[in-house]
């Protein structure tokens, strides 16, 4: 989309308020998770989350191409599980932020870069998971200019946002952006 979700009157809900489905990623070894039982007890505590959540409201858990049978193992049936290639496990950075206009749904694509190109991470696909959750819930998105992790800015959904600086302005996220852009 060419335009800003402001200026077509959408909005980002309160962190509290109810939405249709949670979405979540599938653990894989990786910079987070670097052993077998490390991995084990990382994807025991997701799956424990993701059927907790289930029963409220429905939950996707995008996993790693190949491992739809492992997660099913540990998440049982009930939660819808999409496979794409993954980095990381951590959906609330890089996934999609969803915004309203109090009828639409649509989503904000958030240029996502590892944390801040941290010299650990990898984000080659967790750059493009925001998009493809967008696409799945079947909603337009918004390509933002502005290098983020969704789980770096919180919203009472009346205007107040909370944020860093060193997140957002950050030499290695937005070092040309100015603290009103």
């Amino acid at each position: 989309m060419s335009s800003t979700p402001v200026a077509d009157g959408f909005r980002m809900p309160a962190e509290w308020a109810p939405h249709e489905r949670t979405w979540m990623a599938w653990p894989s070894l990786n910079a987070t998770f670097t052993d077998a039982e490390e991995l084990d007890s990382a994807r025991t505590a997701w799956a424990e989350v993701a059927r907790t959540v289930r029963r409220f409201e429905p939950v996707t858990v995008v996993v790693g191409p190949g491992e739809t049978d492992n997660a099913r193992t540990y998440l049982g049936d009930g939660i819808d599980i999409v496979e794409r290639e993954l980095n990381d496990a951590w959906m609330r950075d890089m996934g999609p932020t969803f915004v309203t206009d109090g009828t639409e749904l649509r989503a904000v694509d958030w240029i996502f870069n590892g944390w801040g190109a941290q010299d650990w991470a990898a984000w080659e696909h967790d750059s493009k998971i925001a998009a493809y959750v967008a696409d799945l819930a079947g909603v337009a998105s918004y390509a933002s200019k502005l290098v983020n992790e969704g789980g770096g800015i919180h919203v009472d959904g009346e205007g107040t946002v909370l944020l860093t600086e060193t997140v957002q302005l950050g030499p290695e996220r937005n070092p040309h952006w100015t603290k009103e852009e």
